[in-house]
């Protein structure tokens, strides 16, 4: 029988032109367990978000039996879809389950170039599951109700040719075919059973020449036993051709050489399988080995014979050809016809199925409005088929608005007063035929416009578009009939189809596109669709971002010894989107090189810029950011320099005083700086107030000062401050108030590491009046004088230790304070001593002339690191030690040039910056160094299995480059047998090219990418593979645009 049509490969359909993807959001269960005369539904769900098209559902059983033609009182299917999820939902309903309905299912969705599919299987339980069994197979229907035994199908297959392994499979319900094929692998051959009346039998096959002697002989259990022997089912008696003789427990047959002997016919060509309709032809064909063979046709257990009186069966010989000819099929013909040879038997099916109805007329879809009547109308070729309508998979039944009608062979549906519910698919189903006929109800439904406020609306009716980039904009339509859409700007329409702005019209969609938005394209656009069941419309905001206006009015506000104040102002236009902050640079009057001030955005818009140098003249600008980017650079600000004011002026003190009158005298600033000094400003107050008075009107030259009109007997308070172009200096106050100031020396600044029972003298300078106190601390607790003296003076601080001990180390800290002012300093203080001796050593090994020795490090290593180790060796006979190794840093090594025949002892020293520790460990066991001629049973070498799976012992590192500069990213692997690697950008294969160089060094592997553009950023992974597995590993790679004032990369020629 030829093999059915998968439903999924239809005519004009060519395999590969659909792609298989994930539609499904929802499946029915794999396996399902139905009740007998139960009802049972299963449910799935498609996504049409990515769909251009409505998709289309499918429901098979088995392999090709397609599901919607069955659609009646048994089965129902119905669709539904959500507009807000767009989800399309499907159901499948089996009412009162029967055990026919059990087998493996399976639903196919298809939508343009697009392919799902999901597969599952009904089991059903329960008594009383038989009673309609069959009704979606009608070749169950057609046969005769038998009563079969239980089948072993694993049996079944065993004893079966391969050729019909797929036919029993599909009979018996195995859908895993791959899964059959192995089990039937695995299972043992059951030895044959040998006759209990034969010990030996005949051979399968005897070949002979032509008028030659043969005899065929068999072996018996019983000699008493009577034996017949058959040609072609008929007894063989004795004769001249044929001798038979029985010796005890042999029997054997001589066929003379009088006659001709001819082989088993065999078959040569197999039967096929028919499936056909009431009334056509068959013609079940074989071809045997040899001509004019005669064979035997078989209807189930009835042999077939030519009849006179019927002209039901003709048998046709051609050569080795032989056919069996039925010239009209009928139902009662459906079965199993075999062919049987002396030496071959094939089989073949034939199935019968009723003619199928014509339709004379189909149903057509229907629009209609609200309120209107709806006629459904089809034509079938028998007046006497009777039909069910349904809608949506389920059954329509007369009501007063809904009437079916049947005259002769038209049948009718009509619907009055048409309301929105019944829009939908309609179907005619006639009763005992495998055919439907479908047409769908469609509502006049005035125009809707779909909205999606997803992607880049970030509020209701709002777009925000990139200066530049396309924007492309998709409204879902609905309406029947299909609505007239118009986009307009303002009062402006839109008419164009081509060009930069344009409007392009699809089914079910209309496209407004802008390429290269400017920001001209700003503005409120509106989409008017009509049909003649009315209007709708929609108003949308489209808003144009690009990067920030550069600020403007850079200026600077005051200058200091090397920093300066810069302000300025906020862009005109921040491009549609908040700025994130600033960038700014600056450079020296005349140079052309720029130089970034940061590199983090600024959001304030004053700057304080520090690192100047004084004296010099500097000039300033600075970059706007927002989302979308930085913004040209704003107006070069007017030139500054940075200046500071002078030090403090020094050694204020009183020359004379009279009852109203106060002479001052003062040194001159240490620090002048680039700015000069141009004179002195006096101040004074009386003690306890707040308020100072300037004692001159104009600058004071000189470093003298007589102060005039003095309140008598009052105690004043005077102060002078230096004045140059950068303004006033810090006052000199009188009394003098100085802050505290801790001169700490060089050497003190890093760690202070001395040795045990040296003596530590620190002697500190600080500053400060009137004179501070000096307090020190050690691990944050204060001194405690009988392990530390310390003594202070004026201008000094003093810390003693006349012996250093361990305990003395720690961090020490001094603090200095004048009223509520203070200084620190922290010294870090080590006292080392000798490390003990190392720990646990041993030889491991001895061969030839070397011994192998390890040990552990010391417990104390006298508070500082271990340099190394001394490795000494002595002979047990004269105990005499020798140095091997000298500042051995290791904690292992080898003695080597040993004496045959000695055996040597070893001790190790550990050495640190002080020296070597005071004892040795020695060695627990000893190195014998064996005699020449000595055997050695060494064990047997293992060679090591160096294979392993791949693994990357450095991963790739996320980084940054910039456009147009070349970059690599690096890892490491090991593995054995050499990994194969695979490079990948956002998991696709990198393949050969130019662009790209990978290299793989000792197992370094680097991807190189030369000159990279914006558009190489993504992540990128790199897989070794071998035959023993395979590790991944993973980084991102961001490349972004160099900033301007940067040196763009050459260009190559």
């Amino acid at each position: 029988m030829p093999e059915p049509v998968p439903a999924d490969k239809q005519e004009g359909q060519e395999p590969g032109n659909t792609e298989l993807t994930g539609l499904f959001v929802e499946k029915p269960p794999e396996n399902v367990l139905a009740v007998a005369g139960a009802d049972v539904t299963l449910i799935a769900r498609v996504d049409s978000t990515t769909l251009t098209r409505k998709p289309t559902m499918k429901w098979l059983k088995g392999k090709w039996m397609d599901l919607g033609s069955k659609a009646g009182k048994h089965m129902q299917f119905k669709e539904t879809y959500d507009r807000n999820t767009k989800i399309y939902t499907y159901e499948m309903k089996i009412i009162k389950v029967v055990a026919g309905d059990a087998g493996g299912y399976r639903c196919e969705v298809t939508a343009k170039d697009k392919c799902d599919s999901s597969t599952f299987e009904i089991s059903v339980e329960g008594e009383g599951a038989g009673e309609d069994e069959g009704e979606l197979d009608f070749s169950a229907l057609l046969k005769k109700v038998k009563e079969e035994p239980e089948i072993d199908v694993w049996e079944l297959l065993k004893n079966a040719h391969p050729s019909e392994y797929e036919k029993i499979a599909f009979e018996y319900g195995i859908t895993d075919l791959r899964g059959m094929l192995k089990r039937l692998k695995k299972m043992k051959v059951v030895e044959p059973k040998h006759s209990e009346a034969f010990l030996k039998r005949l051979e399968s096959c005897y070949s002979v020449e032509k008028g030659k002697k043969i005899v065929l002989r068999c072996e018996v259990v019983d000699p008493n036993t009577q034996v017949k022997w058959l040609k072609n089912g008929q007894e063989i008696k004795p004769s001249a051709k044929y001798m038979l003789q029985s010796i005890t427990i042999y029997t054997s047959i001589i066929v003379s050489s009088r006659r001709t002997f001819l082989p088993p016919v065999t078959i040569t060509k197999l039967m096929d399988d028919y499936h056909v309709v009431v009334g056509e032809r068959v013609e079940f064909e074989v071809e045997v080995s040899e001509e004019g063979a005669n064979v035997m046709w078989y209807f189930e257990d009835i042999e077939l014979h030519r009849d006179k009186e019927s002209t039901k069966y003709r048998f046709k010989k051609d050569g080795r050809k032989h056919t069996l000819i039925i010239q009209e099929a009928t139902l009662d013909d459906i079965g199993m016809y075999h062919c049987w040879t002396n030496g071959g038997h094939t089989k073949g099916e034939l199935e019968v199925e009723e003619k199928q109805l014509e339709v004379l007329q189909d149903i057509a879809d229907l629009t209609v409005r609200a309120t209107d009547q709806a006629m459904f109308k089809c034509e079938v070729s028998d007046d006497k088929v009777t039909g069910k309508w349904f809608k949506d998979g389920v059954e329509v039944l007369p009501s007063e608005r809904i009437k079916m009608t049947h005259i002769g062979r038209f049948h009718r549906l009509i619907i009055d007063d048409v309301k929105p519910e019944d829009a939908g698919d309609y179907t005619f189903v006639p009763d005992g035929y495998a055919l439907s006929l479908s047409a769908k109800l469609n509502f006049l439904d005035p125009p809707k416009i779909h909205l999606d406020t997803s992607g880049n609306m970030v509020s209701q009716n709002t777009i925000i578009v990139v200066a530049g980039n396309k924007l492309r904009l998709d409204v879902e339509i609905t309406g029947e009939p299909a609505p007239t859409c118009v986009w307009s700007k303002g009062d402006q329409p839109i008419t164009g189809t081509e060009g930069r702005v344009r409007v392009e019209a699809r089914k079910d969609l209309s496209c407004f596109v802008i390429e290269g938005a400017e920001r001209e394209d700003e503005g409120n656009y509106t989409i008017c669709v009509t049909n003649p069941a009315g209007e709708d419309k929609a108003m949308l905001f489209v808003k144009i971002v690009d990067v920030p206006d550069p600020p403007e009015n850079i200026r600077c506000t005051s200058v200091g010894e090397d920093c300066a104040s810069i302000v300025w102002d906020t862009p005109k236009f921040d491009g549609g989107a908040p700025l994130k902050g600033y960038l700014m640079e600056r450079k020296k009057k005349g140079s052309s090189r720029w130089t970034k001030l940061n590199f983090d955005v600024y959001e304030s818009t004053t700057y304080e810029a520090k690192r100047m140098i004084e004296g010099v003249m500097y000039e300033m600008r600075v970059f706007a950011i927002n989302s979308i980017g930085m913004s040209p650079p704003s107006i070069t600000s007017k030139p500054f320099m940075p200046i500071a004011p002078t030090s403090e002026p020094i050694r204020l003190s009183v020359h004379d005083v009279t009852d109203s009158t106060c002479s001052l005298k003062w040194l001159a600033p240490e620090k002048i700086g680039a700015g000069g000094l141009d004179g002195y400003v006096i101040e004074y107050c009386k003690e306890g107030d707040t308020e100072w008075v300037v004692a001159n009107q104009e600058l004071c030259e000189r470093q003298g000062f007589v102060v005039r009109g003095l309140p008598v007997g009052e105690k004043i308070n005077f102060r002078v401050a230096a004045v140059n172009i950068a303004g006033r200096s810090p006052p000199m106050s009188f009394p003098a108030l100085e802050h505290p100031k801790i001169r700490l020396p060089r050497d003190l600044r890093t760690k202070y590491i001395r040795k045990v029972g040296e003596k530590i003298n620190l002697t500190i300078p600080f500053q400060g009046k009137p004179r501070p106190v000096a307090t020190w601390y050690k691990d944050g607790q204060p001194l405690d004088p009988q392990m530390v003296s310390v003594r202070n003076s004026n201008v000094d601080t003093i810390l003693f230790i006349r012996k250093a001990e361990r305990e003395h180390s720690g961090t020490y800290e001094l603090v200095l304070k004048i009223e509520n002012m203070e200084d620190r300093a922290t010294i870090v203080i080590r006292i080392v001593d000798k490390p003990g001796p190392p720990l646990k050593v041993k030889v491991t090994e001895v061969w030839g002339f070397n011994a192998a020795l390890e040990w552990a490090p010391p417990k104390d290593d006298g508070n500082c690191d271990i340099t190394g180790y001394t490795v000494q060796k002595a002979d047990l006979k004269t105990k005499e030690w020798f140095t091997v190794y000298d500042h051995n840093r290791r904690t292992s090594c080898t003695a080597s040039d040993l004496i045959i025949g000695n055996e040597y002892m070893f001790r190790v020293f550990s050495e640190n910056i002080c020296g070597l520790s005071e004892e040795a460990c020695v060695s627990k066991n000893t190195a014998v160094i064996a005699k020449t001629g000595l055997e050695i049973k060494s064990n047997p070498y293992k060679e090591k299995d160096m294979s392993c799976v791949p693994k990357f012992t450095q991963p790739l590192i996320d980084r940054s480059a910039v456009a147009g500069y070349s970059t690599a990213i690096s890892c490491a692997v090991r593995g054995f047998p050499k990994p194969k690697i695979v490079w990948m950008k956002n998991r696709m294969i990198i393949g050969q090219d130019p662009k790209f160089l990978m290299q793989n060094n000792q197992g370094v592997l680097t991807l190189n990418i030369r000159k990279p553009g914006t558009f190489d950023s993504g992540k990128y992974s790199c897989m070794a593979v071998n035959d023993l597995g395979q590790d991944e590993v993973e980084c991102k790679l961001d490349i972004r645009t160099p900033l301007p004032g940067h040196p763009q990369p050459l260009q190559e020629l």
